[in-house]
């Protein structure tokens, strides 16, 4: 049905192409062209199957092509359904006629009569919905055709698109470090100077509660440690792969995390340590800054797809634009991921990213 009415839709729209051609010659105008170009381009889209509706923008010249090839395809389209409503109509009306015993055409309902009338109207209806198979098939190569970026224009976007992540990672790298570079500078390091002083006055003094300072001191450092470490990279995603490890994190979380869904095969370790880290930076915001009393994280994969979504009951809020929303987006990008945040003010935080598994 939804093909039936994108076929009549075009129909329609090139008896309308044909007016906006004709005045635009006229006037000299193109966005009328290229407007209805548009519209025609989402009708493909939602109802013949033809893609996405991109929102590119369309070239006049391009526009006005598309527009004269496609008018006689609509017309095509528009002959073919009325040739189906027709057939329809006539098998329906002889078959009450002969149901009420009367004949039709002079034909009285016998069975070699009904046999030869079934057999043509089969065949005709096949021919009928191949060309309308066939018209829609039309419409969505004329799509792409005249309205999409060709091959070239493919390519460099696609080039850029690749040396925009390229660069994404390389901040996020960067802002790595330095992040990393910033917990051992005022974390660690001023613990192990606090146990440098204390070991120099407990040798000076020889007092046993300055040695037991020291060693707590001591202690709390090599916790620091381990945590940058755990920042860094975690030895248990190695080891127990992502569910598990994401598991872990969750008995460690201040705020309660359920965790539900699985994953089919272990993805790719690229694939893993993005959307761990994603889940992490996500359960780390809600429990410091959005005042979370729930998080629920949900790992699904299916062929090529490995998704994870972590929502939140906290404040919302959330700033894509901030410093580890962002770096995580530069991330996903550069594995032809994509990451989605919904953050509206009062909450719920939903983030949700998606990795492609090869």
């Amino acid at each position: 049905m939804r093909g039936a009415a994108g076929i009549a839709l075009g129909a329609v729209s090139a008896l309308a192409a044909l007016a906006v051609l004709a005045a635009a010659a006229v006037v000299r105008t193109p966005g009328p062209v290229v407007r209805l170009a548009a519209l025609e381009r989402r009708r493909v889209a939602a109802l013949l199957g033809g893609g996405q509706a991109t929102p590119e923008p369309i070239e006049p010249r391009r526009a006005s092509a598309y527009l004269w090839c496609r008018v006689p395809v609509g017309l095509l389209g528009g002959g073919a359904l009325f040739l189906l409503a027709v057939g329809g109509w006539t098998a329906t009306a002889g078959l009450r006629r002969w149901l009420t015993g009367r004949e039709v055409d002079g034909m009285a309902p016998t069975w070699p009569v009904a046999g030869y009338l079934l057999s043509v109207g089969l065949l005709l209806l096949f021919l009928d919905l191949a060309g309308l198979a066939a018209v829609a098939e039309l419409e969505r190569t004329l799509v792409r055709r005249f309205l999409e970026p060709d091959e070239l224009a493919r390519m460099r976007r696609r080039i850029d698109e690749l040396a925009a992540s390229r660069s994404g990672i390389v901040e996020a790298v960067d802002a790595e470090r330095r992040r990393i570079e910033r917990d051992l500078h005022d974390g660690l390091q001023q613990r192990l100077v606090v146990v440098s002083m204390l070991l120099g006055r407990a040798r000076r003094k020889g007092s046993d509660e300055l040695y037991r300072q020291a060693q707590t001191e001591a202690e709390h450092a090599l916790e620091e440690l381990r945590q940058v470490a755990w920042r860094v990279y975690p030895a248990s995603l190695d080891e127990l792969g992502l569910y598990e490890a994401l598991a872990v994190d969750a008995e460690r979380s201040p705020v309660p995390v359920h965790l539900t869904g699985g994953l089919t095969r272990r993805p790719a370790p690229a694939v893993e340590t993005a959307a761990y880290f994603t889940v992490r930076e996500a359960v780390t915001n809600a429990a410091k800054h959005a005042g979370a009393g729930r998080i629920d994280v949900t790992i699904s994969q299916d062929a090529g797809l490995v998704r994870v979504s972590v929502r939140d009951d906290g404040r919302g809020g959330a700033d894509p634009a901030g410093a580890g929303l962002s770096g995580l987006a530069r991330r996903i990008a550069a594995l032809d991921g994509r990451l989605s945040i919904d953050s509206p003010p009062g909450g719920p935080t939903e983030v949700i990213a998606e990795l492609p598994c090869a």
